[in-house]
């Protein structure tokens, strides 16, 4: 079963049977074996890889939490030994897979060897299904409006804010609201994305309406538009971390009508959370906030930040009478 699985998720014959550390006849052999017994097709295959019939989903469905429970039963055993080992599979939303997954996966390989990390990016309501269905561990999501079957763990609040061109032509108001980025040529994530969820939203209750002209869903794409022309746009800091490093861009935050997205760890409350997926949870938790920390530091002081700070500077000293 476990073989099933991992071809399930890898699409591919010759990833799985080097995932699985076996040669790809064992491995088609295995599947065909399988597809006998169950009398049912479980894959299609095609040049593009293997991808799951009706019946082949059905499967994961039924197969995915047993397996991953058994696993888990492993590791905690292992764990009585002293050793911290088995697979993980995490999913991050976006944002956070482009800023912290290269640095959490290397941290995770060096610190726990016997870790098998599998890790994948997607839009919050897909990793919120596949974590209901037992294909990840756990995932890291832009807490959902709506209410998920799923047990919900708060890791971050982040700040949203506007940004453009290092040199461009465009100026924010010195006091800037969340209003004013109607008057700007905005390229946004889509609809699709949790990160327009956000803004749409708050757009809502304040009565405005978002209507950019560019949607792209790929943020570092999103950012070399935001670096090499005019447009604006506004999302969490460490969607710009590289680009703010980098010196390409400008941040602003919004002087009022702030807005703050909230990022929480999820998982099946039904399924123990194991000693390794923990382990992995803890790693990529503090890569997020240092990343959010080292990001938000780079963001333009707010006026009323500066302002308050050259009052203090320039008040002039109490003069002592003798």
């Amino acid at each position: 079963m476990q073989y099933f699985l991992c071809l399930a998720e890898e699409k591919n014959v010759t990833r799985a049977a080097r995932q699985l550390n076996i040669v790809q006849p064992a491995l088609s052999m295995q599947i065909a074996k399988l597809e006998a017994e169950l009398g049912q097709k479980l894959f299609d295959r095609s040049v593009q890889g293997m991808n799951l019939t009706s019946a082949g989903e059905a499967l994961v469905r039924l197969t995915a939490p047993i397996v991953r429970d058994a696993e888990h039963a492993r590791q905690e055993m292992a764990q009585l030994g002293g050793r911290i080992s088995g697979r993980v599979s995490v999913g991050l939303i976006t944002s956070v897979a482009q800023s912290t997954m290269a640095s959490s996966s290397a941290t995770v390989a060096s610190r726990y060897p016997e870790i098998t990390l599998s890790a994948c990016e997607g839009y919050t309501e897909t990793l919120v299904d596949w974590v209901n269905t037992g294909q990840l561990d756990f995932a890291l999501i832009n807490v959902p409006r709506r209410k998920t079957p799923l047990a919900a763990h708060h890791i971050m609040d982040e700040e949203m804010v506007f940004a453009c061109r290092k040199d461009s032509p465009v100026k924010p108001p010195a006091k800037l609201r969340f209003d004013h980025i109607a008057n700007f040529d905005l390229v946004l994530p889509s609809k699709r994305h949790g990160l327009r969820l956000i803004l749409d939203e708050h757009a809502a209750a304040i009565g405005i309406d978002l209507r950019p002209r560019l949607e792209l869903d790929t943020l570092p794409a999103l950012c070399d538009v935001i670096a090499t022309t005019d447009f604006a746009t506004v999302l969490p800091t460490i969607a710009l971390r590289q680009s703010l490093a980098s010196g390409v861009i400008r941040a602003h935050r919004f002087d009022q009508q702030r807005i703050v997205r909230s990022i929480a760890w999820v998982h099946h409350p039904r399924r123990a959370v194991s000693v390794a997926a923990k382990a992995v949870l803890d790693v990529v938790s503090r890569d997020l906030a240092e990343a959010a920390k080292a990001a938000s530091e780079l963001v333009e002081p707010s006026v009323r930040a500066t302002l308050s700070s050259r009052k203090v500077r320039n008040k002039p000293r109490r003069k002592t009478i003798s």
